[in-house]
């Protein structure tokens, strides 16, 4: 028996529902953004070796990553604290593009450029595809999420605007499990992220 398959080379957005469609939830975008994001934040936690902490309620801090190493001179244990946000309204970044903007509250970028500090903070923002279904493909041999997340520590950046300020976050600034590795060896010698 012959079933009928969407044309594959066919957009997403454009393949024609039926029997065979997938079916997304009506979840709204910006909670199933979130819940990509925390996806994202466990994988690359797991492999850097850290554990996380959810506080609650968070008071505008979303996750605590401690990460053990014999290296760490300040403690055998470090921890940061983590504030993910989520957007589609940017492309994926290209190497040519040094930062990218993103806007926050006054009173959250407030807390985030707090200085001095006892434990430090990142801002980590992920850039995904406007349409859902372009987030994720899955084989044998990977899992590949898109686009991407980026990492910034805004201690001490000057709050500008009325009521939002616009954060530049930089390209170079991969957030994955090097990354991660590399800010808690930086924290872990006493310095900052």
């Amino acid at each position: 028996m012959a079933l009928a398959q969407p044309d594959p080379a066919a957009p997403p957005d454009h393949r024609a529902p039926g029997p065979l469609a997938a079916l997304r939830g009506a979840l709204a975008t910006t909670a199933c953004m979130e819940t990509l994001q925390i996806g994202y934040l466990h994988a690359v936690a797991a492999a850097a070796g850290c554990s996380l902490a959810q506080p609650f309620p968070d008071n505008g801090i979303d996750w605590h990553l401690s990460h053990s190493a014999p290296g760490h001179t300040t403690d055998d244990e470090v921890t940061i604290k983590v504030q993910l946000k989520c957007t589609y309204q940017l492309g994926p970044r290209h190497p040519a593009d040094a930062t990218f903007g993103f806007t926050l509250d006054n009173d959250h970028l407030a807390k985030l450029a707090r200085t001095p500090v006892s434990v430090h903070k990142i801002l980590v923002v992920m850039i995904v595809p406007r349409a859902r279904e372009d987030w994720l493909r899955a084989g044998h041999d990977r899992l590949e999420l898109r686009h991407c997340c980026y990492w910034t520590n805004l201690a001490g950046h000057p709050v500008t605007g009325r009521r939002r300020t616009t954060v530049r976050i930089p390209t170079s600034r991969v957030f994955d499990d090097r990354a991660l590795c590399e800010i808690m060896t930086r924290v872990g010698a006493g310095g900052r992220p």
